[in-house]
């Protein structure tokens, strides 16, 4: 049996994949801060191939001794989004990169691993122009600029895939709000309106249980697409704001949006993306934009705001 090491394995990605790797029939050990409070685990507690460590990635010494245990790392533990990382730049400097480098220099040509980052490295695009893999990056933010150095370090390594995912939605077990399109979502039912700045930004949209399923595809075909980078997203929703609010709006009657001079994204994100090379490899996304948007109607009549945001 396989071991696999996840490393914020309880968080808003983490607690979809961890189950379907145990699933899958793999021995997986979770090592989460569990700073959230979250309980995203307790339904799969009952498995006798899932570990939970209470930790923190930064301690190194804890870190050397998974990492010789276990033959595949997924390491999703991270200060996620520009908002965050600028909120504590030392903490997000920390745990986004000194990490990576660390487990960097320890993996074994042996190991495998699987590396969430962001296609928000691409920064600002040219109207019309997809970015591909081969795209140069351009980074606004502390948090795009640091996923770039990190991901180049971890491929360097020649055991390392990496996913530049688009901006994730849906339900999970440990959920976020302040991620775009669940947010939306959200304000459309309870506050019934939300204000629009940087409209006519664009950027691309995945579903969580899709990142999920395309990192154990590419665990299951890792010698074909190691070493490499694939954008993960779905190429029918490259969309501007405004045409996100009005994709919404065909199942919220009520949603009410407009546009306003009020803000600025920390990322500049404005691009539309390609995701054929993930696509030539035979995977395929299994849930649509409004798929989700239907999901996160019915998730949001179980929650409310509270904590469920990485801020």
């Amino acid at each position: 049996m396989e071991k696999i090491l996840v490393t914020g394995g309880a968080g808003y990605i983490g607690s979809i994949l961890t189950p379907q790797l145990l699933k899958a029939g793999y021995s997986v050990t979770v090592l989460d801060n569990f700073k959230y409070k979250q309980t995203s685990l307790l339904d799969v507690c009952n498995n006798k191939n899932l570990d939970i460590i209470v930790s923190d990635i930064r301690d190194k010494s804890l870190i050397e001794k998974q990492v010789a245990k276990h033959d595949i790392i997924f390491p999703l533990a991270a200060i996620v989004g520009a908002p965050a990382c600028a909120k504590d730049t030392l903490t997000a400097r920390s745990t986004n990169v000194d990490t990576i480098h660390h487990l960097a220099s320890i993996l074994g040509k042996g190991h495998r691993v699987i590396f969430p980052t962001t296609n928000s490295g691409y920064g600002i695009g040219i109207e019309g122009i997809y970015c591909t893999e081969e795209t140069p990056l351009r980074p606004i933010s502390q948090y795009g600029k640091e996923k770039v150095e990190v991901e180049r370090r971890l491929l360097d390594t020649g055991v390392a895939i990496s996913f530049r995912l688009a901006t994730v939605f849906g339900i999970s077990p440990r959920m976020r709000l302040d991620l775009l399109v669940n947010d939306f979502v959200y304000r459309a039912i309870y506050d019934r309106s939300v204000t629009l700045f940087e409209a006519h930004f664009k950027r691309n949209y995945i579903h969580v249980r899709d990142v999920a399923s395309a990192f154990l595809f590419a665990l299951k075909n890792f010698d074909s697409m190691k070493g490499e980078i694939f954008n993960h997203g779905l190429n029918e929703a490259n969309l501007s704001k405004r045409e996100l609010c009005e994709t919404i709006k065909e199942y919220i009657p009520n949603f009410y949006f407009h546009e306003a001079e009020i803000g600025e994204d920390p990322d500049k994100r404005n691009y539309i993306v390609s995701n054929d090379k993930l696509k030539a490899t035979g995977y395929r996304t299994s849930v649509t934009l409004k798929d989700g948007i239907q999901e996160l109607i019915k998730g949001y009549r179980i929650i409310r705001k509270f904590g469920f945001d990485n801020l």
